[in-house]
């Protein structure tokens, strides 16, 4: 079940790409990115809600879907989700060896 990020916590804003459905995260340059490592890593505030004004405007221009905030620590400069739903879905689930061969195709990378 989806839980809203806490106040406190670093955040990053994860969504869906429209294109091809895979995780995205919003990175420091308004873009979007199946890699967390390159996510934009905000602070509660000002910056998290313009962010996420940022993100819900790409959502109506049918780029993204459902953007929301998730909890991350930063660790060896690189964001890492708190909860396990996000850990899996930055991970590029399933949880089992599953559709390499379908992933790659959608990344244009090789399986």
């Amino acid at each position: 079940m989806f839980k809203a990020a806490k106040d406190g916590p670093a955040k990053v804003i994860t969504a869906n790409d429209l294109r091809n459905g895979l995780v995205v995260f919003l990175d420091a340059e308004g873009g979007w990115s199946v890699e967390i490592a390159y996510a934009r890593v905000l602070t509660d505030g000002p910056d998290l809600d313009g962010a996420l004004a940022y993100a819900k405007a790409q959502n109506d221009a049918r780029i993204v879907v459902e953007p929301y905030p998730i909890d991350v620590m930063v660790d060896g400069g690189a964001p890492v989700p708190v909860r396990l739903r996000e850990k899996i879905r930055a991970d590029r689930g399933p949880t089992v060896v599953y559709g390499d061969a379908e992933r790659a195709k959608l990344t244009g990378t090789t399986a």
